[in-house]
């Protein structure tokens, strides 16, 4: 793993893609932290650090369209299943290389509040729990990233697949407020999850009777809970969309809040997607 992780990080910064991340991050950063803590006068760091979220929809993509999607496009796959380490060891490797990358202009960060002291008082607990978060959504935001590039050997796809993740991820707490509260409408988006859960399942493991019987299984039990009781779904799929937004998460922390339960659902994403990416490179090595 120590391998690929020093090949990774070198590769990072031997092309622009480790400047561009960094140097993006960093003006972002510096944009917010100046027109609203400096300008504006407000002593709490976080509210800058909520309004950059965005920026990872622009820089994740960037940074891990090439972390396996690259590797099949050149064939290189081969060299590294030829090497004596795992397949978890080699996703493991370029996973923390990224996360490194990302720690980068977090630690820089990390500087800026006790800049901020020179000006005023700034909630120091309050803010580098902030910074805290804003690492774990990040890190999570970069697992979905890599499970895309696992996808496809085309880093243009990889990165159009990532964007719509994380575009879709940032949505998703304005999405749950439009989506009809009915028990019908709730029905019908769970039957669409269900069935694309399917798909998904079918794609990683190339097994038809497996997809089928996951489709059928969780039709089946949605139907009954549905004629036997239909109050469950008001309002349902507004609430899981909530509950499963990682940036509605992140919010914990900019209002001065240590949420436990956000690090475990940060880090619970980040382990279910890097087990994607494996199960992903396994399936395209024996096919």
């Amino acid at each position: 793993m120590l391998a690929v992780y020093k090949k990774e990080i070198k590769s990072y910064f031997m092309n622009m893609t480790g400047y561009v991340f960094v140097s993006f991050i960093l003006l972002i950063a510096g944009i917010f932290c100046t027109a609203m803590n400096l300008k504006s006068g407000y002593p709490n760091f976080e509210y800058a650090l909520s309004s950059m979220g965005f920026t990872f929809i622009f820089v994740i993509p960037i940074l891990t369209m090439r972390a396996l999607a690259e590797e099949k496009h050149q064939k290189t796959d081969q060299l590294l299943f030829s090497l004596p380490i795992s397949v978890p060891d080699i996703i493991l490797g370029k996973y923390f290389a990224m996360l490194t990358v990302l720690a980068i202009p977090i630690g820089i960060i990390c500087l800026y509040p006790l800049i901020l002291m020179l000006y005023g008082t700034v909630h120091i607990t309050a803010t580098y729990s902030a910074i805290f978060g804003f690492f774990l959504l990040g890190a999570a935001l970069i697992a979905i990233g890599m499970f895309m590039s696992a996808l496809t050997e085309s880093q243009i796809i990889a990165a159009v697949l990532s964007f719509g993740a994380i575009l879709l991820a940032y949505l998703m707490g304005g999405l749950s407020a439009m989506v009809p509260a009915t028990a019908l409408a709730s029905f019908i988006a769970f039957t669409v999850c269900i069935l694309a859960g399917a798909y998904l399942i079918h794609y990683m493991t190339k097994n038809s009777t497996v997809a089928y019987i996951a489709a059928i299984a969780g039709e089946s039990i949605l139907f009954v809970l549905y004629f036997v009781r239909p109050a469950l779904f008001t309002g349902a799929f507004n609430k899981v969309l909530g509950w499963l937004s990682l940036y509605d998460r992140f919010n914990s922390f900019i209002y001065g809040i240590f949420d436990i339960t956000a690090i475990v659902y940060y880090l619970s994403v980040i382990f279910i997607f890097v087990f994607f990416s494996i199960q992903s490179v396994e399936k395209q090595r024996w096919s």
